[in-house]
């Protein structure tokens, strides 16, 4: 259940990148790289082809509402940072939501900026790693903005600051290497360490926030193994 609730929850979040895309540059992705790249990221997850051609066909529709991304700010218990990115097409709901997910889980809605900048805002690339030297990628890249190379199991990951996702999506297209998925995150520039119980109180916000429908991501400043301390 919890496999198909995560990939519910992620097909979701891909339409309404479709939607946002489509508004922004129409609905041929041979003309608009960011379809391009939510394509890319619907196939990744293994979004059945249909889905992906109606939602399409959907954002194309002149009455179908946009979506605005929406940044939320807070802590959470034990004074951890959350970040929260929402895509909506009504923010008064969406405010009301979220406000209430913090304060039932004793957390704080913090104003714009407050939290903001403890995080760096990045992109990321997973490319086909096929016939690809990754020290020899590394150094070409630099100069279109990434910072980081490396090669695992699911491919090659590229990752550079958020303002040059489009140079380097634009130059991954032009020497025909295939991008599997892409995205942006949000790293923490510091993590907190918790004991079990405080990061159960935290993963009760997190939790929250993440089944909301609005919410497309959640990011925060605690440890990942906190609690399995």
């Amino acid at each position: 259940m919890k496999r198909w609730s995560a990939m519910a929850k992620a097909f979701t979040r891909i339409g309404k990148d479709i939607v946002m895309a489509v508004k922004e540059g129409g609905p041929d992705p041979d003309s608009n790289s960011k379809l391009r790249a939510v394509i890319q990221n619907a196939k990744s997850v293994n979004m059945p082809k249909d889905n992906i051609e109606r939602a399409i066909k959907r954002a194309s529709d002149k009455s179908q509402g946009d979506y605005k991304i929406v940044l939320f700010e807070g802590y959470a218990p034990h004074g951890i940072a959350i970040l929260v990115e929402t895509a909506t097409d009504n923010n008064n709901r969406t405010v009301a939501n979220v406000r209430s997910h913090f304060n039932k889980c004793d957390g704080n809605l913090g104003t714009s900026g407050s939290v903001e900048f403890m995080f760096d805002h990045t992109c990321n690339f997973r490319i086909n790693a096929e016939g690809l030297d990754v020290e020899e990628l590394e150094l070409e890249f630099i100069d279109f903005g990434a910072e980081e190379v490396f090669e695992d199991e699911d491919g090659i990951h590229i990752y550079a600051p958020f303002e040059n996702f489009g140079s380097i999506q634009k130059e991954l297209e032009n020497r025909n290497i295939e991008i599997i998925s892409s995205g942006f995150e949000r790293i923490p520039q510091v993590t907190k360490q918790l004991t079990s119980e405080q990061a159960a109180d935290v993963e009760k916000l997190l939790e929250k926030l993440e089944e909301d429908d609005d919410v497309q991501n959640v990011y925060h400043t605690m440890e990942e193994n906190s609690s399995e301390e």
